[in-house]
C-alpha cells in the first residue's frame, strides 16, 4: 500500500519538475493522490475487520470444550431384569474427554447446547431376550437395540443417532423389564457419544 502511495508522489513530483515545459493541474494531481490515499485507507480498514472476524472465530473454537465418550459395562457376566426396567451403569470407561460420563449413575451430562452423535451396543445369550434403550432426561427415546430369544449363541446389536441436546441434558441407557444384556473385557455391551459441533 504504501509503495503506490510513494509512486504517487514520485510522478506528482516528476510532473511538477516539469510545468516549465507543459502545463500540469497540480490541484487536480493533488487531488487524485488524496483519493487514492482514501481508497487505501478503506481497503485497510476492510482487511482489519476480516482479520477481528477470523480471530473472533478461532477464539470461539478454542473455547468450545471437547467431548468424547465410550465405556463399557465390563465385568464377566450378565445383566437381568424381570421386575421392571433397570439403569445400565457403564463403569470401564475407554475415553472420557470433557468429563461429561459419569461412572456412578451411567449419565452423560451435556456441557454446552449442540449436536452430539450417540452410539450404543449390546451383546447378551439368545436364550432370554435382549434390550438396551436410550433415554434423555429420564425419557424414552426410540433409538434401541432389541433381540427375541433365537437358539444357541449370543446376539449383538448396535443403534445410534444424531441428537440437539441442551446444556444440561442427560443420556442414560435402561434395561427393559423381562430383558437381559451381557459383557465381559472385551467391551461387547458400550456406551459412546461425542459432540460433533455446538449451537
Amino acid at each position: 500500500m504504501s509503495l503506490k502511495l510513494s509512486v504517487l508522489l514520485l510522478v506528482t513530483l516528476a510532473c511538477l519538475a516539469r510545468s516549465g515545459s507543459a502545463q500540469i493541474d497540480v490541484e487536480a494531481e493533488l487531488k487524485k493522490v488524496q483519493s487514492d490515499l482514501e481508497e487505501l485507507k478503506a481497503e485497510k480498514q476492510a482487511m482489519v475487520e476480516r482479520l477481528d472476524a477470523a480471530e473472533g472465530e478461532l477464539k470461539k473454537l478454542k473455547e468450545t470444550p471437547k467431548v468424547a465418550f465410550t465405556a463399557s459395562l465390563g465385568g464377566d457376566g450378565l445383566q437381568k431384569t424381570t421386575t421392571g426396567n433397570m439403569d445400565l451403569v457403564y463403569r470401564e470407561v475407554l475415553t472420557n474427554v470433557g468429563e461429561a460420563y459419569n461412572t456412578e449413575t451411567g449419565e452423560f451430562t451435556a456441557p454446552v447446547r449442540g449436536v452430539y452423535y450417540v452410539r450404543f451396543t449390546t451383546n447378551g445369550p439368545t436364550d432370554f431376550p435382549m434390550s438396551a434403550v436410550l433415554y434423555k432426561n429420564n425419557n424414552e427415546i426410540q433409538l434401541i437395540t432389541h433381540e427375541q430369544p433365537s437358539g444357541e449363541g449370543s446376539d449383538t446389536a448396535s443403534n445410534g443417532g444424531a441428537l440437539l441436546l441442551e446444556q444440561g441434558d442427560k443420556l442414560k441407557m435402561v434395561l427393559w423389564h423381562n430383558t437381559q444384556i451381557w459383557d465381559n473385557s472385551n467391551h461387547h455391551s458400550t456406551f459412546t457419544g461425542f459432540l460433533l459441533f455446538p449451537m
